[in-house]
């Protein structure tokens, strides 16, 4: 009942899933709705702005982008939906994001729901394509083992993001470390003079 009183006004054909909170159903605005873009070489954000007639700054806070840079560390992006026609007679599913951090209705170009790397890796019962790409990554990371588990765990298995993660972490470990040597320094030239 709840599921069609959320499609009926956009006329779906189908809403697959279940939202982890029932307060998702009542907004049923077009912001709810996003088109899954999956990342190819030579995509930008400008460029999927412009494919898709949206702002850049649209994008950017709906995948919790701080900058460009990020595009290639994901596998998609979510594109916000600026003709809600496209919605008609479409299949959309519910998913939550984890670049995003939310949950959203999903419709994807193709009609074909994509498969992500990180639902691959789970499903992979051998130890040794585990093992692959734990190596991979720990060694792209030039960290030790227990390292390269700890970011693929908190990245839902997606070397891509775990990569991106562990970037991002050592940034801030260079700031804080400048910041840290610079009181240094203020501390030590007072105790001098």
């Amino acid at each position: 009942m709840v599921t069609q009183a959320f499609a009926a006004p956009w006329r779906l054909k189908e809403v697959v899933g279940v939202p982890s909170s029932g307060s998702f159903w009542r907004d049923n605005g077009v912001g709810k709705f996003t088109i899954s873009h999956r990342i190819k070489r030579g995509d930008s954000v400008a460029s999927l702005a412009v494919k898709y007639s949206v702002q850049v700054m649209d994008i950017k806070r709906l995948n919790n982008m701080m900058s460009d840079h990020g595009v290639y560390s994901r596998e998609r992006l979510l594109i916000p939906i600026s003709n809600p026609d496209i919605l008609i007679n479409s299949t959309c599913y519910i998913e939550r994001d984890n670049h995003a951090k939310r949950e959203v209705a999903v419709l994807y170009p193709e009609g074909v729901r994509d498969i992500e790397i990180s639902s691959l890796l789970k499903r992979t019962t051998s130890g040794q394509g585990k093992k692959r790409i734990l190596n991979s990554l720990r060694r792209s990371m030039q960290v030790d083992d227990g390292t390269a588990q700890y970011y693929l765990s908190i990245s839902d298995g997606d070397p891509r993001a775990a990569l991106s993660e562990f970037s991002e972490d050592l940034r801030w470990e260079r700031q804080v470390g400048l910041a840290l040597r610079k009181w240094l320094g203020n501390i030590m030239a007072a105790l001098i003079r």
